[in-house]
């Protein structure tokens, strides 16, 4: 058994897995998993550069997660970094923040591996199950980009599409600096024309129309989840491996799209920082039902954080 720490920093979140892991049984006990809202992501697709306060965000919640790591004694640490750092002109501003705070130099992998990590992380617990068919299509909406892997026991194909839930409010419905609340239906018809571009993209190398189990990760599925079980407040408990029928998807889907940013806000599940970007993921994960026919979507907690944990033991 080797305790290992496994960091995810993506476009609108950082999120920590500290875990005892036993890869010859396929055991991951886990110790403590966080998350926090940090935007690293902020105006990247304008600017192409990080913005000084999203890199402190970042960093701020690097140093809480150095302390919780040194606590627990993690033998090893692995730190992935995704789509934001991928694409900014001054990313070894955060390479040199993330070495200072943690001892560790963040990898900045490429969309295949960052598919390759998410397919194990969401798909290990799943080995032996008769009710759940395969290939599977493992989905992963982040805030920058959507990762697609279809596989049964290993990876067969992945794309990386650049189509994520904060990339396309930031795209499509932000004007003068300010989220439009709620969007306008010409606003939605261009997020969803991205998205079909995006999902074209992703066919050319992921055979969507072969999968026979969805299964969906990261904050915007899980928020999905969430409202559609009826949850008072987040139980990750209750969402994991939960099946959310297509229809309600499509209900939630269009309702987050017509709320008012304060009405979203109410919602007991919602994280703070999903209250803007939650429409447009929601979108995502209904658009990649409708163009692979799934009457379900079988929701993960477990994800590229667990799969980066397997990969550090």
């Amino acid at each position: 058994m080797t305790r290992v720490a496994g960091i995810d920093c993506g476009t609108n979140s950082i999120r920590l897995l500290v875990a005892d892991c036993t890869p010859e049984t396929g055991e991951l006990i886990e110790l403590d998993r966080r998350m926090t809202i940090v935007r690293l992501g902020q105006g990247v697709d304008k600017t192409g550069r990080l913005a000084p306060e999203a890199l402190e965000r970042t960093f701020a919640a690097c140093r809480e997660y150095a302390a919780v790591i040194k606590e627990l004694g993690a033998e090893r640490i692995r730190f992935v970094a995704t789509s934001a750092s991928r694409d900014a002109e001054n990313r070894d501003d955060f390479v040199r923040g993330v070495l200072d705070i943690l001892g560790v130099e963040p990898e900045v992998i490429s969309g295949d591996q960052e598919a390759e990590f998410s397919f194990t992380g969401a798909t290990k617990e799943l080995t032996g199950r008769d009710d759940l068919a395969k290939p599977y299509l493992v989905v992963d909406i982040g805030g920058g980009s959507t990762e697609f892997v279809v596989g049964e026991e290993h990876v067969r194909a992945a794309r990386s599409v650049d189509v994520g839930c904060v990339r396309m409010t930031e795209r499509h419905l932000v004007v003068d600096g300010v989220v439009t609340d709620p969007p306008t239906k010409e606003q939605v018809a261009a997020i969803r024309a991205d998205i079909e571009a995006a999902l074209d993209l992703a066919a050319e190398t992921v055979p969507l129309a072969e999968a026979r189990t969805l299964v969906g990760l990261a904050g915007s599925v899980t928020t999905v989840a969430g409202i559609a079980l009826g949850l008072a407040e987040y139980d990750s408990q209750a969402i994991h491996h939960s099946r959310i029928p297509y229809e309600q998807v499509r209900e939630i889907s269009e309702r987050m799209l017509t709320l008012t940013h304060a009405e979203r806000a109410r919602i007991g599940v919602m994280h703070p920082g999903r209250v803007d970007v939650i429409g447009a993921g929601a979108l995502v994960l209904l658009a990649i039902m409708e163009r692979t026919g799934a009457h379900e979507v079988v929701v993960s907690e477990h994800d590229i954080l667990d799969g980066i944990c397997w990969s550090a033991a």
